[in-house]
């Protein structure tokens, strides 16, 4: 079980691994060992997760959000295929630790009264400035 919040918590059935060759450095430990990893979870049939949140996770997710609604991860930064594992695992949870916090709405507020007369106050001035550049012989 992965655990997310106190209220939170991924259930191991809800998770998929698939081991592949990763690229990059290794020698040949990389052409003969699987040690990249991709972590599948099926966020949209979850019934550990509740809507608002899934909805955040997806727009979080991005381009690892699926049509089926699954969200995938690829780790192969290391040439551990225990280390990538814990790196992906590490991940889901941090993406979906941050989709459970909610964004504040946005309050409309309104300039200040002297924020306003300072600023018609500057237009005031730099239209006269203007204004005395034009011709000498008025």
């Amino acid at each position: 079980m992965l655990r997310i919040t106190d209220q939170i918590a991924i259930e191991e059935w809800e998770l998929t691994e698939q081991f592949t060759r990763a690229s990059g450095p290794g020698g040949q430990n990389v052409n003969k060992v699987s040690t990249a990893v991709e972590l599948r979870f099926e966020a949209a049939r979850s019934p550990n997760l509740p809507d608002p949140v899934k909805r955040r996770l997806r727009r979080l997710a991005g381009q690892r959000w699926t049509k089926e609604g699954a969200l995938v991860i690829t780790v192969q930064e290391t040439r551990s295929q225990a280390r990538n594992r814990e790196i992906a695992r590490e991940r889901l949870a941090e993406l979906i630790g941050r989709a459970t916090v909610a964004p504040k709405k946005r309050r409309p507020t309104r300039p200040t009264k002297g924020s306003v007369e300072r600023r018609l106050k500057a237009k005031k001035v730099r239209g006269e400035v203007k204004r005395l550049r034009g011709d000498a012989g008025d």
